[in-house]
């Protein structure tokens, strides 16, 4: 007899409570449908608020939007507060908000400015966003927090050096807090995607429409014959977020069609 919580019909985060952060477009909004259609409770944070408020009235009362600099402490200390105050506790911390990086492109022209806006976003961001959830996590002796890194981490990128260093840090925070959290029934993961067309990726490269992006994508992939897509890493998020992933911690799960092992370096992702 199969799993229940293993079917696409079961509910598998029926009750969570959720905060995303990044949650009011591409890999966060995917994420935010997905999570909301299994039953959580849904705190979208970001800065985009036309999107976030959007996103949030098209879904239920279970979603709530809260606008949320990651880069700010005191805003990410009350996302988290809001969202204990709304729903009562908080069960998952999916830190996925980050910046593209089109201005480290060679380590003789980087600027200290521009390294520390992609790391005060991406890396700092996520720390903070782990410190407070843990804050409540802690005395409920359960949770779960989600890092979104990026397949730049596995293997040789030859362009935004900040934001490597952004993702390569997020892998290594993240193993460290698995370790440190654990006692305390808390699981810490982090996804690895390669390039999904978001408009995030979409600012990498101006001038480009969503099919020739993703064809651009395609072409480098290793994995013939699908796109990568939000969803995708949305439905990894989902099973590292459920039940279903119950015994994994300290995983950096490499959503990128084998590419990281495959070819040595990547102009983008």
């Amino acid at each position: 007899m199969s799993n229940q919580a293993s079917t696409p019909f079961a509910k598998r985060l029926e009750g969570k409570v959720v905060i995303i952060t990044g949650g009011a477009s591409g890999i966060g909004e995917a994420t935010t449908r997905l999570f909301w259609s299994h039953g959580a409770k849904i705190v979208v944070a970001d800065i985009q608020d036309d999107l976030g408020e959007a996103l949030c009235r098209e879904l239920d009362e279970n979603a709530m939007y809260v606008h949320c600099d990651v880069t700010d402490e005191e805003q990410v200390k009350k996302t988290v507060d809001l969202a204990v105050e709304k729903y009562g506790k908080l069960d998952i911390m999916y830190n996925n908000a980050g910046v593209a990086d089109c201005a480290t492109r060679s380590i003789l022209t980087i600027e200290k400015s521009d390294v520390k806006k992609v790391l005060g976003v991406n890396l700092i961001g996520g720390i903070l966003g782990a410190k407070h959830a843990a804050r409540v996590m802690v005395p409920a002796k359960k949770g779960c927090i989600i890092f979104t890194t990026s397949a730049s981490t596995s293997i040789a990128c030859t362009l935004c050096h900040g934001y490597v260093a952004s993702k390569q840090g997020l892998i290594g925070i993240m193993r460290n807090i698995a370790a440190e959290l654990g006692q305390f029934g808390i699981r810490v993961n982090s996804i690895s995607p390669y390039a999904v067309v978001t408009n995030l990726t979409k600012s990498t490269i101006p001038h480009s429409s969503t099919k020739q992006l993703q064809a651009l994508f395609n072409k480098s992939t290793n994995l013939k014959g699908t796109d990568l897509k939000a969803d995708d890493i949305a439905r990894a998020a989902l099973y590292l977020a459920s039940e279903d992933g119950q015994y994994v911690s300290g995983l950096n799960l490499v959503v990128d069609g084998a590419f990281s092992i495959t070819y040595p370096s990547v102009p983008f992702v």
